[in-house]
Protein backbone atom coordinates (compact mmCIF):
# COMPACT_ATOMS: atom_id res chain seq x y z
CA UNK A 1 0.00 0.00 0.00
CA UNK A 2 2.64 2.36 0.83
CA UNK A 3 3.72 2.23 -2.79
CA UNK A 4 0.56 3.53 -4.13
CA UNK A 5 -0.67 6.16 -1.49
CA UNK A 6 3.10 7.63 -0.88
CA UNK A 7 2.95 11.61 -1.04
CA UNK A 8 5.20 13.61 -2.41
CA UNK A 9 5.34 16.80 0.10
CA UNK A 10 7.31 19.41 -1.35
CA UNK A 11 7.95 22.74 0.08
CA UNK A 12 6.88 25.57 -2.06
CA UNK A 13 3.27 27.87 -3.06
CA UNK A 14 1.41 27.75 -6.09
CA UNK A 15 -0.73 31.02 -6.73
CA UNK A 16 -3.15 31.47 -9.95
CA UNK A 17 -6.17 33.72 -9.95
CA UNK A 18 -8.43 33.69 -6.50
CA UNK A 19 -6.28 30.35 -5.20
CA UNK A 20 -2.92 30.55 -2.99
CA UNK A 21 -1.84 27.78 -1.80
CA UNK A 22 1.29 27.10 0.49
CA UNK A 23 2.86 24.13 1.62
CA UNK A 24 6.11 23.84 3.71
CA UNK A 25 7.08 19.80 5.31
CA UNK A 26 9.08 19.93 7.97
CA UNK A 27 10.44 17.40 10.00
CA UNK A 28 7.27 17.44 12.69
CA UNK A 29 4.35 18.06 10.44
CA UNK A 30 3.28 19.36 7.06
CA UNK A 31 1.72 22.91 7.27
CA UNK A 32 -1.03 23.31 4.37
CA UNK A 33 -2.51 27.29 3.49
CA UNK A 34 -5.15 27.50 1.12
CA UNK A 35 -7.35 30.49 0.37
CA UNK A 36 -9.80 29.55 -2.44
CA UNK A 37 -13.12 30.74 -3.66
CA UNK A 38 -12.71 27.75 -6.19
CA UNK A 39 -14.50 25.45 -3.77
CA UNK A 40 -17.90 27.55 -3.08
CA UNK A 41 -18.42 28.70 -6.89
CA UNK A 42 -17.54 25.33 -8.39
CA UNK A 43 -19.82 23.02 -6.04
CA UNK A 44 -22.89 25.28 -6.81
CA UNK A 45 -22.94 23.96 -10.23
CA UNK A 46 -22.68 20.77 -8.93
CA UNK A 47 -24.41 19.36 -5.92
CA UNK A 48 -26.67 17.22 -7.48
CA UNK A 49 -25.36 14.17 -10.01
CA UNK A 50 -27.04 12.20 -12.46
CA UNK A 51 -25.45 9.29 -13.35
CA UNK A 52 -25.08 9.91 -17.45
CA UNK A 53 -21.01 9.43 -18.89
CA UNK A 54 -21.82 10.02 -22.72
CA UNK A 55 -19.13 12.96 -22.28
CA UNK A 56 -16.69 12.80 -19.18
CA UNK A 57 -14.53 16.32 -19.12
CA UNK A 58 -11.07 15.97 -17.80
CA UNK A 59 -9.48 19.24 -16.28
CA UNK A 60 -6.46 19.88 -15.31
CA UNK A 61 -5.88 19.77 -11.60
CA UNK A 62 -3.85 23.23 -10.76
CA UNK A 63 -5.85 25.39 -12.74
CA UNK A 64 -8.61 27.24 -10.47
CA UNK A 65 -10.62 28.80 -13.61
CA UNK A 66 -10.91 25.84 -15.21
CA UNK A 67 -12.26 23.81 -12.36
CA UNK A 68 -14.71 26.92 -11.86
CA UNK A 69 -15.91 27.13 -15.63
CA UNK A 70 -15.84 23.00 -16.19
CA UNK A 71 -19.66 22.54 -15.18
CA UNK A 72 -20.28 25.32 -17.54
CA UNK A 73 -20.05 23.21 -20.64
CA UNK A 74 -22.03 20.89 -19.35
CA UNK A 75 -19.98 17.29 -19.22
CA UNK A 76 -21.67 14.66 -17.97
CA UNK A 77 -19.03 13.60 -15.71
CA UNK A 78 -15.64 15.60 -14.50
CA UNK A 79 -12.38 14.55 -14.07
CA UNK A 80 -10.09 16.98 -12.20
CA UNK A 81 -6.67 15.24 -13.29
CA UNK A 82 -3.40 15.25 -11.02
CA UNK A 83 -1.57 12.76 -12.96
CA UNK A 84 0.58 13.75 -16.24
CA UNK A 85 -0.76 17.43 -16.75
CA UNK A 86 0.07 18.31 -13.23
CA UNK A 87 4.16 19.06 -12.78
CA UNK A 88 5.68 17.35 -10.11
CA UNK A 89 6.81 20.21 -8.27
CA UNK A 90 3.24 21.28 -8.38
CA UNK A 91 1.13 18.19 -7.52
CA UNK A 92 0.44 18.56 -3.57
CA UNK A 93 -0.66 22.77 -4.62
CA UNK A 94 -3.27 20.85 -6.95
CA UNK A 95 -4.18 18.40 -3.94
CA UNK A 96 -5.45 20.84 -2.17
CA UNK A 97 -7.08 22.71 -4.84
CA UNK A 98 -9.16 20.09 -5.65
CA UNK A 99 -9.66 19.06 -1.72
CA UNK A 100 -10.95 23.02 -1.83
CA UNK A 101 -13.28 22.87 -4.75
CA UNK A 102 -14.70 18.78 -4.09
CA UNK A 103 -15.40 18.93 0.34
CA UNK A 104 -18.44 20.76 -0.38
CA UNK A 105 -20.21 18.90 -3.11
CA UNK A 106 -19.25 15.52 -1.61
CA UNK A 107 -16.90 13.92 -4.42
CA UNK A 108 -18.61 11.04 -6.06
CA UNK A 109 -15.45 8.77 -6.91
CA UNK A 110 -11.89 8.65 -7.08
CA UNK A 111 -10.41 7.06 -10.62
CA UNK A 112 -7.16 5.69 -9.93
CA UNK A 113 -5.02 5.78 -12.54
CA UNK A 114 -2.67 3.15 -14.44
CA UNK A 115 -4.71 0.24 -13.09
CA UNK A 116 -3.07 -3.28 -13.66
CA UNK A 117 -4.19 -5.43 -11.31
CA UNK A 118 -7.10 -6.18 -8.80
CA UNK A 119 -5.22 -5.67 -6.28
CA UNK A 120 -4.86 -2.22 -7.16
CA UNK A 121 -8.07 -1.25 -6.67
CA UNK A 122 -8.64 -3.49 -3.05
CA UNK A 123 -6.04 -1.37 -2.15
CA UNK A 124 -7.72 1.81 -2.36
CA UNK A 125 -10.86 0.33 -1.43
CA UNK A 126 -9.27 -0.96 1.92
CA UNK A 127 -8.08 3.33 2.29
CA UNK A 128 -11.53 4.83 0.70
CA UNK A 129 -12.81 2.40 3.92
CA UNK A 130 -10.75 4.10 6.78
CA UNK A 131 -11.25 7.68 5.64
CA UNK A 132 -14.71 7.30 5.31
CA UNK A 133 -15.28 5.90 8.39
CA UNK A 134 -12.96 8.96 10.16
CA UNK A 135 -15.09 11.07 8.24
CA UNK A 136 -18.04 9.56 9.52
CA UNK A 137 -19.51 8.39 6.65
CA UNK A 138 -20.81 5.62 5.66
CA UNK A 139 -18.42 3.14 4.30
CA UNK A 140 -18.47 2.44 0.40
CA UNK A 141 -19.89 5.55 -0.52
CA UNK A 142 -17.12 7.30 -2.55
CA UNK A 143 -16.89 5.04 -5.75
CA UNK A 144 -13.68 4.21 -7.95
CA UNK A 145 -13.32 4.15 -11.72
CA UNK A 146 -10.27 2.22 -12.80
CA UNK A 147 -8.81 3.66 -15.29
CA UNK A 148 -7.02 0.53 -17.75
CA UNK A 149 -3.67 2.05 -19.92
CA UNK A 150 -1.08 -0.82 -19.83
CA UNK A 151 -0.87 -4.05 -21.50
CA UNK A 152 -1.15 -5.90 -18.17
CA UNK A 153 -3.77 -3.67 -17.54
CA UNK A 154 -5.96 -4.82 -20.43
CA UNK A 155 -5.39 -8.68 -19.65
CA UNK A 156 -6.41 -8.02 -16.07
CA UNK A 157 -9.08 -6.30 -17.11
CA UNK A 158 -11.73 -8.93 -16.06
CA UNK A 159 -10.36 -9.27 -12.62
CA UNK A 160 -10.05 -5.50 -12.24
CA UNK A 161 -13.78 -4.88 -13.09
CA UNK A 162 -15.09 -7.31 -10.36
CA UNK A 163 -12.38 -6.53 -7.88
CA UNK A 164 -14.84 -3.93 -5.38
CA UNK A 165 -18.51 -3.79 -5.17
CA UNK A 166 -17.34 0.33 -5.01
CA UNK A 167 -16.29 0.49 -8.64
CA UNK A 168 -18.53 1.99 -10.98
CA UNK A 169 -17.05 2.47 -14.20
CA UNK A 170 -13.47 1.29 -16.10
CA UNK A 171 -12.19 3.74 -18.72
CA UNK A 172 -9.38 2.90 -20.74
CA UNK A 173 -6.45 5.57 -21.79
CA UNK A 174 -4.99 4.91 -25.22
CA UNK A 175 -1.88 7.30 -24.89
CA UNK A 176 0.01 5.19 -22.21
CA UNK A 177 -1.52 1.61 -23.82
CA UNK A 178 0.31 2.29 -27.01
CA UNK A 179 3.41 3.09 -25.16
CA UNK A 180 3.41 -0.01 -23.48
CA UNK A 181 2.95 -2.08 -25.98
CA UNK A 182 5.57 -0.16 -28.11
CA UNK A 183 3.44 1.33 -30.46
CA UNK A 184 1.76 4.32 -31.35
CA UNK A 185 -1.89 5.42 -32.29
CA UNK A 186 -2.80 5.72 -35.58
CA UNK A 187 -5.92 7.11 -37.53
CA UNK A 188 -7.27 3.57 -38.14
CA UNK A 189 -7.01 2.92 -34.40
CA UNK A 190 -5.92 -0.80 -35.10
CA UNK A 191 -3.68 -1.38 -32.78
CA UNK A 192 -6.22 -0.40 -30.37
CA UNK A 193 -9.25 -2.92 -31.07
CA UNK A 194 -8.35 -6.05 -28.85
CA UNK A 195 -7.84 -3.41 -25.69
CA UNK A 196 -10.90 -1.18 -26.78
CA UNK A 197 -13.34 -4.98 -26.45
CA UNK A 198 -11.44 -6.36 -23.66
CA UNK A 199 -12.10 -3.35 -21.28
CA UNK A 200 -15.78 -3.29 -22.74
CA UNK A 201 -16.26 -6.81 -22.40
CA UNK A 202 -14.71 -7.02 -18.89
CA UNK A 203 -17.12 -3.53 -17.71
CA UNK A 204 -20.19 -4.68 -19.45
CA UNK A 205 -19.84 -8.37 -17.78
CA UNK A 206 -19.03 -6.68 -14.51
CA UNK A 207 -22.13 -4.00 -14.92
CA UNK A 208 -20.09 -1.18 -14.81
CA UNK A 209 -19.91 1.34 -17.25
CA UNK A 210 -16.79 1.48 -20.21
CA UNK A 211 -15.69 4.89 -21.28
CA UNK A 212 -13.18 5.11 -24.01
CA UNK A 213 -10.19 6.80 -24.59
CA UNK A 214 -9.76 10.62 -25.31
CA UNK A 215 -9.13 11.81 -28.94
CA UNK A 216 -5.85 14.53 -28.92
CA UNK A 217 -6.79 16.30 -32.13
CA UNK A 218 -9.23 18.58 -30.30
CA UNK A 219 -9.68 20.47 -33.49
CA UNK A 220 -10.49 17.40 -36.01
CA UNK A 221 -14.72 17.27 -35.15
CA UNK A 222 -15.10 15.28 -37.99
CA UNK A 223 -12.26 12.35 -36.60
CA UNK A 224 -13.57 13.13 -32.86
CA UNK A 225 -17.36 12.21 -34.29
CA UNK A 226 -15.92 9.57 -36.19
CA UNK A 227 -13.65 8.00 -33.10
CA UNK A 228 -16.99 8.12 -30.72
CA UNK A 229 -19.24 6.40 -33.54
CA UNK A 230 -16.74 3.81 -33.27
CA UNK A 231 -16.76 3.59 -29.40
CA UNK A 232 -20.65 3.40 -29.52
CA UNK A 233 -20.50 0.77 -31.59
CA UNK A 234 -17.73 -1.07 -29.85
CA UNK A 235 -20.01 -0.92 -26.77
CA UNK A 236 -18.73 2.24 -24.64
CA UNK A 237 -21.08 3.94 -22.68
CA UNK A 238 -19.12 7.11 -23.49
CA UNK A 239 -16.46 9.01 -24.30
CA UNK A 240 -13.18 10.78 -22.06
CA UNK A 241 -13.36 14.58 -23.56
CA UNK A 242 -9.61 16.77 -23.07
CA UNK A 243 -11.72 19.78 -24.59
CA UNK A 244 -15.63 21.20 -24.04
CA UNK A 245 -16.29 21.40 -27.68
CA UNK A 246 -15.88 18.12 -27.64
CA UNK A 247 -18.90 17.44 -25.06
CA UNK A 248 -21.67 18.30 -27.31
CA UNK A 249 -20.41 16.26 -30.19
CA UNK A 250 -19.79 13.36 -28.07
CA UNK A 251 -23.68 13.75 -26.62
CA UNK A 252 -24.80 13.72 -30.26
CA UNK A 253 -23.42 10.22 -31.07
CA UNK A 254 -23.91 8.68 -27.70
CA UNK A 255 -27.73 10.66 -26.75
CA UNK A 256 -30.77 9.51 -27.97
CA UNK A 257 -32.11 11.37 -31.01
CA UNK A 258 -35.71 12.59 -30.70
CA UNK A 259 -36.98 9.80 -33.36
CA UNK A 260 -35.13 7.26 -31.79
CA UNK A 261 -36.14 7.80 -28.34
CA UNK A 262 -40.09 8.49 -29.89
CA UNK A 263 -39.51 4.52 -31.19
CA UNK A 264 -38.31 3.07 -28.23
CA UNK A 265 -41.04 4.66 -26.16
CA UNK A 266 -43.63 3.28 -28.92
CA UNK A 267 -41.63 -0.24 -28.62
CA UNK A 268 -42.18 -0.08 -24.81
CA UNK A 269 -46.06 0.73 -25.20
CA UNK A 270 -46.59 -2.34 -27.66
CA UNK A 271 -44.83 -4.75 -25.39
CA UNK A 272 -46.25 -3.41 -22.46
CA UNK A 273 -49.93 -4.13 -24.22
CA UNK A 274 -49.16 -7.05 -25.68
CA UNK A 275 -48.09 -8.42 -22.10
CA UNK A 276 -51.62 -7.35 -20.24
CA UNK A 277 -53.50 -8.76 -22.98
CA UNK A 278 -51.59 -12.30 -22.89
CA UNK A 279 -50.12 -12.34 -25.84
CA UNK A 280 -46.23 -13.61 -26.47
CA UNK A 281 -45.45 -11.87 -29.44
CA UNK A 282 -46.00 -8.50 -30.82
CA UNK A 283 -44.48 -6.73 -33.77
CA UNK A 284 -43.90 -2.85 -34.57
CA UNK A 285 -43.48 -1.70 -37.68
CA UNK A 286 -43.16 -4.85 -39.08
CA UNK A 287 -40.64 -6.16 -37.07
CA UNK A 288 -40.86 -8.47 -34.55
CA UNK A 289 -40.26 -7.15 -31.06
CA UNK A 290 -38.48 -9.79 -28.55
CA UNK A 291 -36.50 -9.52 -25.32
CA UNK A 292 -33.00 -7.88 -26.94
CA UNK A 293 -35.00 -5.67 -28.38
CA UNK A 294 -37.41 -4.61 -25.69
CA UNK A 295 -34.34 -4.06 -23.71
CA UNK A 296 -32.33 -2.10 -25.84
CA UNK A 297 -35.72 0.36 -26.08
CA UNK A 298 -35.69 0.14 -21.95
CA UNK A 299 -31.81 1.40 -22.07
CA UNK A 300 -32.50 4.29 -24.52
CA UNK A 301 -35.53 5.46 -22.64
CA UNK A 302 -33.29 5.25 -19.28
CA UNK A 303 -30.23 6.86 -20.97
CA UNK A 304 -32.30 10.07 -22.33
CA UNK A 305 -34.38 10.52 -18.77
CA UNK A 306 -30.74 10.56 -17.11
CA UNK A 307 -29.85 13.26 -19.47
CA UNK A 308 -32.97 15.19 -18.92
CA UNK A 309 -32.73 15.13 -15.23
CA UNK A 310 -28.86 16.05 -15.17
CA UNK A 311 -30.32 19.24 -17.32
CA UNK A 312 -32.62 19.97 -14.75
CA UNK A 313 -30.38 19.77 -12.23
CA UNK A 314 -28.23 22.21 -13.57
CA UNK A 315 -30.60 24.73 -14.70
CA UNK A 316 -31.81 25.41 -11.22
Amino acid sequence: MSTLIKRLAQAGSFESGDVLVQVAPSPEKLAIHIKSKVGPRFSSSMQESVRAVAAELGVTANTPALIIDAPVFTPDSIILDLEDAVAVDQKDAARELVVSALVPVKPHALRLAMVESAEDIACLDELLGRCEADAGLLVGTVKIMASIETAKGVMNANAIALSSPRLVAMSFGAEDFTNSIQSERTPGGHELLYARTAVVLAARAAGIDPIDTVFTLVEDDAGFKADVRTAKQLGFAGKSCVHPRQIALAHEVFLPTPEELSKAERVLAAYTEALERGVGVVAVEGRMVDGPIVARAQRIVDIANASKSLREVRAR
